[in-house]
């Protein structure tokens, strides 16, 4: 198996990657940019790639959002929730937070330490990286331009790093997660604790639009557990919805709530069903009786009745 990631080696990415099993068997290919890894999936160089979608700081990750909804069809197989903390290294020679007067890292990373660098780094100027390793492994280069960078621990392990400060993160227990793609296949089976992504074209754009998508939903007893839009980049106010669910297209619930948005958004793409990372003692609740399975293949069956009379 070859897997690709948002690279160099030493980013959280590859920290979500290596929770996988089977993954210290194959083949690791470090991508420079989200939308990299996923064509390298699409054009068959990689089997798999793991990305971000999500902060529980800084929302939804718009590059992989906006990469995972166009382009060639992917299908989410795995999810995977990576605790965030991150440190500050600095080029040879500097020694103390004070010595630092540029400092590098992802957009990403900054946002969740903009805190602790205004406090302790005041008027230090910002320079972005394509990652918080690109940012670190920088300071390896003689020729280096900027005074320090915030990365994750992995990069100081791996790399001979001078370390200035550990948890310049502003939210202990940050979290980010991390999903899986592959090409479209099988969905992997329902367990009990399952994800269902879709994106959701806004085909036009009135009074209740949004309504009407999540009555879907509402009306068949289906939790969001998140729900973003982004632009399509076709004009103001044309737009799609990326939507998390709690349930798997296996329940009768959750295929008949995407059959309701098939008939309002025919363009409505599927990205996978797939186990959730949450803790599986704390399932999602139980759907009422009138959502269980049970509730639908009778409703379905009593119809099928109806129509056999009348025939």
């Amino acid at each position: 198996m070859k897997y690709t990631y948002l690279g160099p080696a030493g980013t959280f990415t590859e920290q979500a990657l290596l929770q996988v099993p089977g993954v210290q068997e194959g083949e690791r290919l470090p991508a420079t940019s989200v939308n990299l890894a996923l064509q390298l999936v699409r054009d068959g160089d990689a089997d798999a790639a793991m990305v971000p979608i999500e902060n529980s700081v800084e929302g939804g990750v718009s590059a992989t959002l906006d990469a995972i909804a166009r382009g060639g069809a992917l299908q989410i197989v795995r999810e995977v929730l990576v605790p965030i903390t991150f440190v500050l290294v600095a080029r040879e020679g500097i020694t103390e937070v004070s010595q630092i007067r540029t400092v590098s890292t992802h957009g990403h990373a900054i946002a969740q330490c903009r805190g602790w660098v205004e406090t302790h780094l005041p008027g230090a100027e910002f320079v972005p990286a394509s990652s918080t390793a690109a940012g670190a492994l920088g300071l390896l280069d003689p020729d280096c331009r900027y005074d320090a960078a915030i990365c994750s621990p992995l990069v100081l392990e791996q790399n001979p790093l001078n370390l200035v400060r550990r948890g310049v993160e502003d939210n202990t227990g940050a979290v980010t997660r991390f999903v899986l793609v592959t090409r479209p296949g099988a969905v992997p089976p329902p367990t009990g604790n399952d994800k269902t992504t879709v994106v959701i074209p806004l085909p036009e754009d009135h009074p209740g639009a949004l309504m009407g998508i999540l009555e879907q939903f509402a009306a068949r007893g289906v939790n969001l557990s998140r729900i973003e839009s982004r632009p399509t980049g076709q004009g103001l106010g044309s737009y799609f919805f990326s939507v998390d669910v709690e349930g798997h297209l296996a329940e009768a619930r959750v295929a008949d709530a995407l059959a309701g948005l098939h008939r309002i958004s025919p363009d409505i793409r599927f990205l996978g069903s797939y186990p959730s990372a949450t803790e599986l003692d704390q399932p999602a609740p139980s759907p009422a009786r009138h959502n269980t399975d049970e509730a639908f293949a009778r409703a379905h069956a009593w119809v099928r009745m109806l129509r056999g009379h009348g025939a």
